[in-house]
């Protein structure tokens, strides 16, 4: 089907079922027994049972295997700031990808606000229904604010554009590595887009591995936004960017990305369009690995990244080799951390992830860095390394 079929078809469908989820019993009230049981009278007795211990949440309520996709619509992927109520059928969408993946139940949180703390607060108090916070589509620099606000919860609160984007990007690099034969340590990276994927894949390059509490990072990483490269003299830069120049940019280079990827070794982008051409992949190291993920035209199409001599080549799209897709992480995460009952999702649980889903390809090649998004035995792997991964 062409693209622009797509359009159309999407458009009649969801007019057609009004949307993509919804709920349903998990047993039938056919009887007065089952009505007095699933309601009055008998609800009565989880409600004492859980006002008297409150832990027991988990084990007389849905709390247990369902997840809140919230999102004030304000960075929806290739749509911008839409608001609210134009960004629910993608967040339906996410609910549904949670349930046919995880099993989880999800629902559409879209909210009125664009307000940091209003949206700190909403989700605080809506906290008790759900096992864990799936943030989505806030745009930066305010999505750092409102994940760090909300980490003392108790459940898991997990942007997915950031995090769930840099654990399928590092397992797509794992991978790219050892087709290349490169040291993922040694690595000249240069990240273009400093929103939130760009911010989070650059903080988790910052450590790629644990081994006896050792954290093992890439050390020569550069990000560049709209004005070119990240450095220390420049006077407009907001807080995050101020802050990954603690690790970054070693070398204070200055100039476009054009001149950041100059004998660099892998590009990563998230940001705009047909910003490459192949004469500049000619300019990087040997070797190169991209991965120019902007949609629905990433930043060089992937005949021009080979024709400047490109190895590997990942987009986000799904019609090329090598798709960088999040449905590959978010799903397995969250049942891992909602089987531990994880408070939080640790670096730890997001770098055992990364190498979960890496090691679900046996035997990478140029056209296969990473498992292809409607693999089903993704999540499965991915939650049993999450959980273990978790530490309380």
């Amino acid at each position: 089907m062409e693209k622009q079929d797509y359009f159309k078809a999407s458009l009649e469908l969801h007019k057609k079922y009004k949307g993509k989820i919804s709920v349903q019993p998990k047993f039938p009230v056919v009887t007065k027994d089952d009505l007095s049981m699933a309601y009055s009278p008998g609800v009565a007795e989880p409600c004492k049972e859980i006002h008297k211990s409150p832990e027991t949440i988990w084990d007389y309520t849905n709390k247990q295997n369902t997840v809140a996709v919230v999102s004030d619509g304000s960075a929806v992927l290739g749509l911008g700031n839409i608001g609210a109520e134009a960004s629910i059928p993608v967040m339906e969408g996410k609910a549904l990808l949670f349930k046919k993946f995880a099993g989880i139940d999800a629902f559409p949180i879209c909210l009125k606000t664009q307000n940091v703390d209003e949206i700190v607060n909403i989700v605080k108090n809506i906290s008790p229904v759900f096992g864990g916070i799936n943030l989505e589509d806030i745009s930066a620099p305010r999505c750092f604010d409102v994940e760090a606000k909300l980490q003392d919860l108790g459940i898991p609160v997990f942007h997915d554009d950031q995090h769930g984007t840099a654990i399928v990007l590092l397992a797509a690099l794992i991978n790219a590595c050892k087709v290349t034969g490169k040291n993922i340590e040694d690595l000249k990276i240069v990240v273009n887009g400093a929103g939130a994927a760009g911010v989070a894949i650059t903080r988790m390059l910052r450590c790629i591995n644990f081994d006896a509490n050792i954290c093992v990072a890439v050390k020569n990483i550069i990000v560049c936004d709209s004005k070119g490269i990240i450095h220390k003299e420049r006077n407009d830069l907001n807080w995050i960017k101020q802050e990954i120049l603690n690790y970054t940019n070693i070398n204070n280079e200055t100039g476009s990305v054009k001149d950041a990827i100059k004998n660099a070794d892998v590009f990563i982008g998230v940001s705009v369009a047909n910003l490459l051409n192949s004469d500049d992949i000619k300019t990087m190291a040997e070797k190169p690995i991209i991965f120019p993920m902007a949609n629905p035209i990433p930043e060089i199409m992937p005949d021009d990244a080979y024709k400047g001599g490109a190895v590997i080549v990942g987009t986000g799209r799904s019609d090329f080799p090598n798709q960088v897709n999040n449905v590959l992480a978010f799903p397995g995460i969250f049942k891992g951390a909602l089987k531990v009952k994880a408070k939080a999702i640790t670096p730890k649980m997001k770098l055992a992830a990364a190498y979960a889903l890496a090691n679900c390809v046996k035997r990478p090649s140029k056209e296969k860095v990473i498992p292809y998004a409607l693999d089903m035995e993704v999540v499965s792997k991915v939650s049993k390394a999450v959980a273990n991964a978790y530490e309380e």
